[in-house]
């Protein structure tokens, strides 16, 4: 059976969890979710590749690329969930499982964080259960790509 891999795709100021914010976004940083996750992976049959980028097209670049490498996206597009088209357009090209990803419920912070332009294209979405939401994610994705 070949191994399938799950791309996480993290985007603004998500380079800084365990410094930012801790009190809404957790101690934990990107490093450490990240080694989890591919601890995870190993122990699912599938791999986990992280990307992290500040800027919206790199973001899609990113998006792309799955297209030809990935079963599966797992997305916590930071603040670009609640203003960008471009990242909703590309997800739509992307014919894998699609998990949009929050550490934090963005329904229960402030009203801008309401409304996804991620949400109408992803096939789940997870939310305020911190860091763990990626292992949680990682377990989701790797059972609907093995499914599929």
């Amino acid at each position: 059976m070949s191994v399938q891999e799950i791309l996480v795709i993290n985007g603004p100021n998500l380079n800084l969890l365990g410094q930012r914010q801790p009190e809404i976004y957790g101690y934990d940083t990107l490093e450490t979710i990240e080694a989890k996750c591919v601890e995870l992976a190993k122990e699912l049959n599938v791999s986990v590749r992280f990307g992290q980028s500040n800027h919206e097209g790199a973001i899609i670049d990113l998006i792309h690329e799955a297209r030809l490498k990935s079963a599966a996206i797992i997305i916590n597009a930071g603040a670009y969930t609640h203003t960008s088209a471009a990242i909703h357009d590309a997800l739509k090209t992307f014919d894998g499982y699609i998990i949009e990803l929050h550490i934090s419920n963005p329904h229960a912070r402030e009203e801008f964080r309401h409304k996804s332009w991620i949400s109408s294209v992803a096939d789940a979405v997870m939310a305020g259960a911190g860091a763990y939401g990626y292992e949680l994610a990682t377990r989701l994705a790797a059972e609907k790509i093995k499914k599929s």
